[in-house]
């Protein structure tokens, strides 16, 4: 948790598997991260048809990409996961495999899970989309 960024949950809204409603940044410089995808460093694609080892490279990635900027997943506050499913079940393993793993921070903030028809590598199963409040570099 950091001091400018505030969630929120209004009582008059339904309850969240652990994510937040809203996410107010007070101030600051933010970070808009481009889609994380489950690509190695040679931009491989990482274990087609596994959506659990996709998911752990995304997570991998994001934190590469989140530490290039001097965040962590405690600075998201906004997260979109794009999952090549219409399965609710496809759907909630893969929400919970990503809030255990090692930027499972990032979730807890304003985020939204879509099934998808397709993605845009040939054999991927999900992306990331992650925006972050960067902390003070002081």
């Amino acid at each position: 948790m950091t001091p400018q960024i505030t969630r929120i949950n209004p009582g008059e809204l339904h309850e969240t598997a652990g994510y937040h409603h809203i996410t107010v940044v007070e101030a600051g410089r933010t970070a808009f991260l481009a889609g994380q995808c489950p690509l190695d460093a040679s931009g491989a694609l990482v274990g087609p048809g596994d959506l659990d080892a996709q998911i752990d490279q995304v997570a991998a990635n994001a934190l590469t990409a989140l530490a290039a900027v001097g965040a962590g997943p405690e600075h998201v506050v906004r997260s979109v996961i794009y999952v090549r499913s219409d399965s609710n079940p496809v759907l909630s393993a893969a929400w919970r495999r990503l809030v255990a793993s090692p930027i499972g921070a990032a979730f807890t903030t304003a985020s939204t899970l879509l099934g998808v028809a397709q993605l845009g590598y040939t054999g991927q199963l999900v992306e990331v989309d992650l925006t972050a409040a960067l902390p003070d570099a002081r």
